[in-house]
């Protein structure tokens, strides 16, 4: 990775907005392939991946179970993915004869729909409640599709666009990035996995056993980032099954990988071919490395996946501004 992409951290003392801006309720701009270009120049990929970029960095070498600072708004995000993994529980599946795509999903996301911006209003202090609707919509596009019952790694981006969002406003700030991804983004991966498993979702744009996995991206990044430099833990061991149920609490990477091994049967070699290829990669820095290319290549310059990416005030579409 070029040291140029290596954009500095969200500070929030310069970034927090008056309470003046004009917040704006974001929408879909790349309609069409060639729109793809204002994307990549746009202010919005040059912030998302910095922000992504900016806590690989922060987590790099770090167990899960690594002491962290949990701030206030850290507990209160805590508390609204506990409010969707309850409401998982009050909408249980219902009878149909497809055995994918359950139709109570359709019922839990207008919960969701409904509810979103109280929910985020629990979260932003209310001299910034101007923001509250702009920023609800990105957790909307979180979870997943209503229509198709589908959810993949365009839905995972956009929470954290969500959560990139909450660092612009100031909500979120410097020190919290491990707890960003160790605790906020692994309590999403939760509650995601769950929707995906009780309601059966199908993956939005599966690659098949040529994607690197059905549903998540991120947090094979963040998770190879955590064992850079690990001292006996190299990447052919996560095929091992032993040393995945050893360590998966400690590492997303492995937690990634235990929850792929629950859901599909048969070699792993078979049904995650690129993952496979990953564990033949001598050091986790080239993994990551090569994972960011990925994710770049894979998902953020791939029409199907931002087509559906909406921007607004905070990721704005025009051109990036230097200083």
């Amino acid at each position: 990775m070029a040291e140029g992409e290596r954009q500095p951290p969200p500070d929030s003392s310069e970034e927090t907005p008056s309470a003046t801006q004009d917040f704006i309720i974001p929408k879909k701009e790349i309609h069409t392939v060639p729109d793809m270009g204002k994307w990549k120049h746009s202010q919005a990929y040059a912030d998302y991946i910095g922000f992504i970029l900016t806590l690989n960095e922060g987590v790099k070498g770090k167990k899960l179970t690594f002491e962290y600072k949990v701030s206030e708004a850290i507990e209160k995000l805590m508390a609204l993915l506990n409010t969707l993994d309850r409401w998982i529980d009050e909408t249980p599946p219902v009878d149909q004869p497809s055995r994918f795509g359950n139709k109570a999903y359709r019922t839990w996301y207008a919960k969701l729909d409904q509810e979103a911006e109280n929910l985020v209003a629990t979260v932003v202090p209310t001299h910034l409640a101007a923001a509250v609707p702009e920023v609800a919509v990105y957790l909307k596009e979180s979870v997943g599709n209503s229509t198709r019952i589908d959810y993949g790694t365009g839905h995972e981006a956009a929470f954290a666009a969500f959560l990139c969002c909450l660092c612009k406003i100031g909500v979120l700030r410097v020190d919290d990035q491990v707890a960003i991804v160790f605790k906020v983004f692994n309590r999403y991966l939760e509650v995601m996995r769950k929707l995906q498993k009780t309601y059966r979702m199908e993956p939005a744009g599966s690659q098949g056993v040529w994607g690197l996995d059905d549903f998540q991206f991120l947090p094979f990044i963040w998770g190879s980032s955590q064992l850079i430099d690990h001292p006996y833990l190299e990447p052919r061991h996560f095929v091992d099954e032993k040393v995945v149920n050893e360590n998966h609490k400690d590492y997303m990477f492995l937690e990634c990988i235990l929850f792929i091994t629950e859901m599909k049967t048969g070699p792993f070699a078979e049904h995650s071919n690129q993952l496979w290829n990953i564990s033949a990669v001598p050091s986790w820095s080239k993994v990551n490395q090569g994972l960011i290319r990925m994710y770049k290549a894979e998902c953020l310059e791939k029409f199907p996946v931002i087509q559906h990416f909406k921007f607004g005030s905070l990721l704005p579409i025009h051109p990036v501004t230097s200083g």
